[in-house]
């Protein structure tokens, strides 16, 4: 799977086998979320809205919505609360504003209660007005604070100038006098459309201007993050850390799962593939509980293998092994016996070379054209630190394993014990589980014979 793009079937196959230990954690995602909702109390907030009439571009906007959370309007508002152990500095970190569209400038409080909330983003607003017009107000400068007004007179003066001259113009209807009235009247038009702009465009008359448009409305519900919003990204958030971390662990895992990748460790050819009924492997009392928890939480099964297939019948896994032991028999030079290495705490593999076995013992009828099928001698071998009997009257080693339980330095070294023992690695079994149909009572079950350790007779003959 390292090399393998991840699909939806892939985080199917790890919700589907792996579902109790996400609830669990999924749980206690969510009760990772609750406590950290009980360590920062609610929150509410409330919002006021500042019309600024006139004409306002961009940064003039941001300005004043710097203004609007200044200290100079903040702590005036503290001061007008006066909230008991609540400073100024204290509620500049609950103060926010924005420049909505329409030249409104948002204000937004933020306290431990609704009615507070409320308070706090009207005086805020308020307290933004007063200071405003304050500004606007303030002119150190009389004679530049009376030219506009100067400015105003006299276009005054001059429409009525304008108005005198155009009533006293000829009266007739002669080209001239008509061009005359109208070029005054468009001159008395620019002019009051001047002084217009210029009313629009005084700073000090918009900041007059501003109006606070109503009393904020109290919330009905908490700031975000509320708590059922903490307590659903808790879960949400352990839920992924679990399926990402089974990814990760499967990408980051180097146990071989393919026969190409398994028969390269090995050093040798696969012979074949043998399959054995899936079931609960035997436990020793003192790991029984540990592996009650295990399978309470579903890590028994391993999630990143293949479901098993079903199997058809005792009939047709027999024949599986018939074919391995012919083969077997083909590549040896003499029916002499031959060692089966099993890794230790593979019980699939044990499984399998005890079934290879036991199919060894029960050569079909020989003849005397045809030898029988070799003898074989099951051993389990530490991949921890390899060690394979010394060489006696074998012909070789025949290696069982299962797939993804092993990595490739792990196989490499059980093939270089038994080269250090002797042992000339003739071939690889790849054993797997079935899901096995229920059995019939037509004879006794051949897994019920199954040895754990089993030597072949001297049987010399049998076709495969």
């Amino acid at each position: 799977m390292s090399d393998d793009t991840i699909r939806l079937v892939t985080i199917g196959r790890i919700i589907r086998r792996r579902w109790r230990l996400l609830a669990v954690l999924t749980v206690v995602g969510a009760l990772v979320g609750y406590g950290t909702s009980a360590l920062f109390p609610p929150r509410y907030t409330a919002s006021a809205s500042v019309l600024l009439p006139g004409q306002w571009d961009e940064r003039g906007l941001l300005t004043q919505v710097d203004i609007a959370t200044s200290s100079a309007v903040v702590d005036r508002a503290a001061a007008t609360l006066g909230w008991t152990g609540v400073s100024g500095s204290e509620l500049r970190d609950r103060v926010s504003a924005k420049a909505a569209d329409g030249n409104i400038i948002k204000i937004s409080g933020t306290a431990d209660t609704p009615q507070r909330a409320q308070q706090l983003s009207d005086q805020v607003a308020r307290q933004f007005v007063a200071f405003a017009a304050r500004i606007g107000g303030d002119n150190s400068d009389p004679e530049a604070a009376a030219r506009p007004e100067a400015l105003r007179q006299m276009v005054v003066q001059t429409s009525r100038r304008i108005t005198e001259l155009a009533d006293a113009a000829d009266p007739g209807q002669t080209v001239e006098s008509v061009q005359a009235r109208t070029e005054l009247a468009k001159l008395r038009t620019a002019l009051q459309e001047a002084i217009t702009k210029l009313d629009q465009a005084d700073p000090a008359a918009n900041k007059a201007n501003m109006v606070v448009m109503g009393p904020a409305a109290r919330p009905a519900g908490e700031a975000p993050p509320t708590r059922t919003q903490l307590i659903v990204a808790g879960a949400l958030l352990f839920f992924l850390l679990a399926v990402i971390g089974h990814l990760t662990a499967a990408r980051m895992s180097r146990r071989l799962r393919t026969e190409p990748e398994i028969a390269a460790a090995l050093g040798s050819a696969l012979l074949g593939s043998v399959d054995v009924p899936g079931e609960q492997p035997a436990r020793r009392p003192e790991d029984r509980g540990r592996a009650r928890i295990r399978r309470l939480l579903g890590l028994d099964v391993r999630w990143d293998l293949p479901t098993p297939q079903t199997s058809g019948d005792e009939a047709g896994r027999q024949i599986r092994y018939r074919r391995v032991c012919a083969r077997l028999r083909e590549q040896l030079p003499s029916p002499r016996p031959l060692l089966v290495v099993v890794p230790d705490g593979d019980e699939i593999a044990r499984r399998a070379a005890g079934q290879l076995a036991a199919e060894a013992e029960t050569d079909p009828s020989p003849s005397s054209s045809s030898r029988g099928y070799p003898m074989l001698r099951v051993v389990e071998v530490s991949v921890s630190q390899p060690m394979v009997p010394d060489r006696d009257n074998e012909s070789g080693a025949l290696v069982v394993v299962s797939a993804g339980n092993w990595t490739a330095e792990e196989l490499a070294g059980i093939a270089e014990a038994c080269a250090d023992a002797q042992h000339e690695v003739i071939g690889i079994v790849l054993a797997g589980t079935v899901r096995a149909r229920p059995t019939r009572s037509a004879g006794p079950s051949r897994d019920a014979a199954t040895p754990a350790l089993a030597v072949g007779n001297n049987a010399t003959g049998g076709s495969g």
